[in-house]
């Protein structure tokens, strides 16, 4: 996994702000999760994983991403960067729970846009 912070990202000429951190020519899913104090909204599975890689952006709040080699914390402003097939956990803070943009980036738009 890779933080960056929002105000750091690199310039990109990619379709979206984020193509100089991650594969994938269009933003092709994502969402918004207001996530309770102490939540994984993946606690009951064994492995977490995709294909492509996906963005955590916290907008408030706290949470830690559990991984296969250690924790990493992020905080408001953070941008982590979970790799393609890298087994991954979001936890909320339970003192500060967090707001999280999810983001997947693929070859194509949206289905709802094309």
């Amino acid at each position: 996994m890779r933080v960056y912070r929002l105000s750091d990202l690199p310039r990109s000429e990619a379709a979206h702000v984020f193509g100089g951190i991650i594969a994938g020519e269009f933003v092709s899913q994502g969402g918004v999760g207001f996530e309770p104090p102490g939540c994984n909204p993946h606690a009951d599975e064994p492995r977490h994983v995709h294909a492509g890689g996906e963005i955590f952006v916290l907008v408030q709040g706290r949470a830690v991403v559990h991984l296969d080699d250690g924790d990493q914390p992020l905080a408001a402003g953070d941008v982590g960067v979970i790799e393609p097939d890298e087994n991954h956990h979001l936890e909320s803070d339970r003192e500060d729970p967090c707001v999280v943009v999810w983001l997947e980036c693929g070859p194509e738009r949206h289905r709802d846009q094309r």
